[in-house]
């Protein structure tokens, strides 16, 4: 099998949503809920405050209580990634520091959106907020979301660094990502669900999962058997969640929507998402959990 880089927060992260109350504040008590359900099935890592967890619309001091919050209820037993990517390189530096205060083990960060920065922009961008604390950082390369590439010469430049540990991987570039693997010790982790055997089987480091959400047992179901030399039995593990992963991943709802839909239905922490979001209707989510029992019965839940 190939070898693989060490994995910095370990295999099976999840990209957490932020729970919030029936009124759109913000739920800790939740949140710790949710974070120690997500463990207890089979997450070893949690990012908090990316994409699925609604940044764009959650404060400053919101993300830096939920990094206290979920810290605190998962202990030695997870890793916690704190989400303090944006736009502004002086704004994202300080979340990194508020967030090494709050106790992160390390840090997300995005590709500056919108202003489209050329490459040696997005470069100093990631230089100046690595040096801005001593948390090692993931790269979050998602330019269907930012407009933005991390450049493969950028990523072997960024290499270098020695707080830059790692590569939350959405870009869709399979071939991409192999060279930037078989040319640095970069952990690259699946940030899209439909790829978390394939990028595995190349040398990746894991997952930042989505899905995971509702079945937090998926990932490491895909990854023990693929460790354990059963390339069949993950092979089936990640079929059997293809649709579930469509309906919450594919659809024409962001991620956040749909994990907030279904988590809800299953009775678990989530509340409502955040404008200009909109939850999700009754037939979509009936939708969802016929995926969910579907991937549940086909084996893709692993532990769930």
């Amino acid at each position: 099998m190939t070898s693989r880089t060490a994995a910095p927060f370990g295999r099976a992260l999840c990209a957490m949503i932020t729970p919030c109350t029936d009124t759109g504040a913000l739920d800790l008590d939740g949140a710790q809920r949710l974070a120690d359900h997500l463990v207890f099935r089979g997450c070893d890592g949690l990012v908090l405050s990316g994409t699925t967890g609604e940044s764009p619309t959650t404060s400053d001091a919101e993300k830096t209580a939920l990094v206290r919050a979920v810290t605190e209820a998962v202990g030695a037993r997870a890793s916690v990634v704190a989400g303090v990517g944006s736009n502004d390189t002086r704004h994202t530096a300080e979340l990194a520091r508020q967030a090494e205060k709050a106790g992160a083990h390390g840090l997300l960060v995005v590709t500056p959106y919108y202003s489209l920065p050329p490459s040696e922009a997005v470069e100093a961008h990631f230089r100046t907020v690595a040096d801005a604390c001593g948390l090692p950082v993931l790269l979050y390369d998602i330019p269907g979301r930012t407009g933005t590439r991390i450049g493969t010469r950028t990523l072997l430049r960024l290499a270098e660094h020695p707080r830059i540990v790692g590569v939350k991987d959405c870009a869709y570039d399979l071939l991409g990502s192999q060279q930037v693997i078989s040319r640095t010790e970069l952990a690259y982790y699946a940030g899209c669900d439909e790829f978390l055997l394939a990028l595995y089987a190349v040398g990746g480091a894991g997952c930042v999962s989505t899905v995971a959400n509702a079945l937090p047992g998926l990932p490491r179901a895909v990854f023990d058997a693929y460790d354990a030399g059963d390339t069949e039995a993950a092979r089936r593990a990640q079929l059997a969640a293809t649709p579930l992963i469509a309906a919450m991943t594919a659809a024409d709802l962001p991620g956040t929507v749909t994990a907030k839909a279904l988590l809800g239905a299953l009775g678990l922490p989530a509340g409502p998402v955040r404008a200009p979001l909109l939850p999700a209707d009754r037939g979509t989510v009936d939708g969802l959990l016929a995926a969910y029992e579907e991937a549940r019965g086909g084996g893709g839940g692993g532990q769930d």
